[in-house]
């Protein structure tokens, strides 16, 4: 981008019932950068709006049906982004207030003054340009802050870096707390990647996805015979990564005949396969991780004797809304890999999308950020994923953000134009899926039954 062009040609969609108008527009814009659409009424502009997703739309004020300033509403209400310069032959002070309190960017006089149609194309332009230069340098800093998976520029994840870096070489035990979704096993793999132990084994166990009759096996081993089923020898999780480390996930849910057992590991560096009467010595890095707060539980299920022996080293990591500084360095990675991974070229967000990032609850955390990122990069039609494209990857979900209220001078028309907007995303996914729902739903991220429930709203079938 060093011709201070956008990555993608600019797109200009002009609506004016005049077929001369298109030529002489176009005669400037073109050498400019433009890729122009010509649609000569206000009603199917605004029904093809959302398929050609035009960075400018240069609108005549006086066309049969629908006005240009009725256009102009509608198309604001459905996508605050997009940028508008009304055309008229009969100027007055009037209309032109009334087109800039409805959101447009100019009001231009036929005859054209070239000059100010050209100024105003290149700020659209580089406007665009200097937005994408933007996401580049946030995607660059980002790859520069990358600390083994983590990303973060705020203090608070410069210090944990800093801790981690610090303790790895010497925990034998450390516990990582944080709620879900802030990056607890990442924060594992830095532990090991940065101690002695980086070429041994690094082995995961989620506590919660484990059968608790089966936990004690998989854990500790068990030998042949043991119980119903035993046939074999087997090797515990533990026993196995032997040199190594482990990450005990969800450490709260261990259950509680368990916990002596793995207090003696941590204490002895000793084991008891099921079913054995002898111990085996093992020797063993380990990382405990939970989001809950385990010494407070009202029912004890978890020993103090454990909780402080996991603990010598607490490693906190702080949830995504206290760290808010973070959110474009995140959302710029995100992008840039997402692109990569789908083969598309998205710039970014725009920037009412990220002032919705920023102003976003974000009770998922990063996990939650990044998979809101990868539904809006697959919906996205656009270079920069729009405010739209996030209302849209949000749909079925309880975070959902809430959607911007439309202008209150909005026409039925701008009202028409949001369900229609939301339609033609639905549809295509539809369509592109064969009719399948599930298969829809998956694409759109959203439950089956949050799609039927969408299908239903918006008077869609599978077929139309």
């Amino acid at each position: 981008m060093s011709d201070g062009k956008p990555a993608q040609a600019p797109r200009l969609l002009i609506v004016d019932d005049d077929p001369n108008v298109a030529p002489i527009v176009e005669r400037f814009a073109r050498p400019l950068g433009f890729v122009i659409t010509y649609i000569d009424n206000g009603r199917d502009a605004l029904e093809r709006m959302p398929s050609l997703r035009p960075d400018v739309v240069m609108i005549d004020l006086q066309m049969p049906e629908l006005s240009g300033i009725d256009v102009l509403k509608a198309m604001r209400a459905a996508d605050a982004e997009c940028q508008a310069i009304l055309m008229t032959g009969n100027p007055s002070v009037d209309t032109a207030i009334e087109a800039v309190k409805a959101g447009a960017l100019d009001y231009l006089s036929k005859p054209f003054d070239f000059d100010r149609l050209k100024e105003r194309l290149l700020g659209v332009r580089d406007n665009i340009s200097r937005r994408e230069a933007l996401m580049d340098v946030d995607a660059d800093v980002a790859a520069r802050l990358e600390f083994h998976g983590l990303i973060g520029r705020s203090a608070v994840m410069q210090e944990l870096f800093a801790l981690i870096q610090r303790v790895a070489p010497h925990a034998r035990s450390v516990l990582v707390t944080g709620e879900t979704g802030t990056g607890k096993e990442l924060v594992a793999r830095a532990l090991h990647a940065r101690g002695p132990r980086r070429s041994r084994k690094f082995i995961t166990l989620n506590c919660s996805a484990v059968v608790e009759t089966l936990f004690e096996s998989e854990l500790f081993g068990h030998v042949r015979g043991a119980f119903t089923g035993a046939a074999d020898n087997k090797v515990g999780l533990l026993e196995h990564a032997h040199q190594g480390s482990v990450f005990l996930d969800e450490i709260g849910e261990l259950p509680p005949a368990l916990q002596p057992k793995l207090l003696r590991a941590l204490e002895y560096g000793e084991i008891q396969r099921v079913g054995a009467v002898d111990s085996r010595k093992i020797d063993v890095n380990i990382v405990a991780a939970t989001n809950r707060n385990l010494i407070s539980e009202r029912d004890d299920r978890f020993r103090r004797d454990l909780y402080y022996r996991l603990s010598v080293i607490e490693i906190h990591l702080p949830p995504l809304r206290e760290r808010r500084e973070d959110i474009p360095y995140l959302t710029a990675a995100f992008v840039r890999d997402l692109s990569n991974r789908f083969d598309r070229t998205i710039a970014g967000v725009s920037p009412a999308a990220e002032r919705r990032l920023q102003e976003a609850p974000w009770p998922g955390n990063i996990r939650q950020l990044r998979n809101v990122i990868e539904r809006a990069c697959i919906l996205t039609e656009g270079r920069l994923i729009s405010e739209r494209d996030l209302q849209s990857a949000m749909i079925g979900t309880a975070e959902a953000f809430t959607p911007a209220q439309p202008q209150r001078a909005a026409s039925a028309a701008g009202a028409d134009l949001l369900t229609t907007a939301q339609k033609e995303q639905v549809r295509r996914v539809l369509h592109e899926t064969g009719g399948n729902k599930a298969a829809a739903a998956k694409r759109l991220g959203v439950s089956r039954r949050s799609l039927y429930r969408w299908l239903d709203r918006l008077d869609l079938t599978a077929d139309n």
